[in-house]
């Protein structure tokens, strides 16, 4: 549990767990940082192949070796509120992530979350759980 603990509370880890095609970059300062209620992280990425966007979000909640909680403050989402539950388990740790969003413009970004934002979503999740695979171990099904 320390050593997943501590990877997912060190913000400057984010880009080692999506994909490279996002060209994800910290632009605050987070070396050595450990995760706080209260602390802001500022980020640029591609979400879209022709979109580049800035990113604010806000750590809101923290219980070391538990869970923590991110939140849009401002980005490409309405709505961006993002748990994360970590839980010993014999023989590891399990991870879950809580995803609730909201894309903007109403009808014409449900309509874009129903072609493509949704499904690239789901493809950023799967590569982050691969990646945590690489990093910890596969956890025998």
């Amino acid at each position: 549990m320390d050593k997943v603990w501590s990877f997912f509370a060190d913000p400057a880890n984010l880009p080692e767990i999506t994909p490279p095609s996002m060209q994800f970059t910290i632009l605050s300062a987070t070396r050595g940082d450990r995760i706080y209620a209260g602390q802001l992280i500022e980020y640029k990425l591609k979400p879209l192949r022709w979109l580049r966007t800035h990113w604010l979000t806000e750590i809101t909640q923290v219980e070391k070796g538990h869970y923590f909680v991110d939140e849009q403050r401002r980005g490409p989402y309405s709505l961006w509120h993002h748990q994360h539950h970590f839980r010993q388990i014999a023989g590891g740790v399990e991870m879950t992530d809580l995803v609730h969003y909201t894309v903007p413009f109403g009808i014409l970004g449900s309509f874009a979350d129903a072609l493509f934002v949704r499904r690239q979503l789901e493809e950023i999740f799967l590569f982050r759980l691969q990646r945590v695979e690489e990093l910890f171990g596969r956890f025998p099904s």
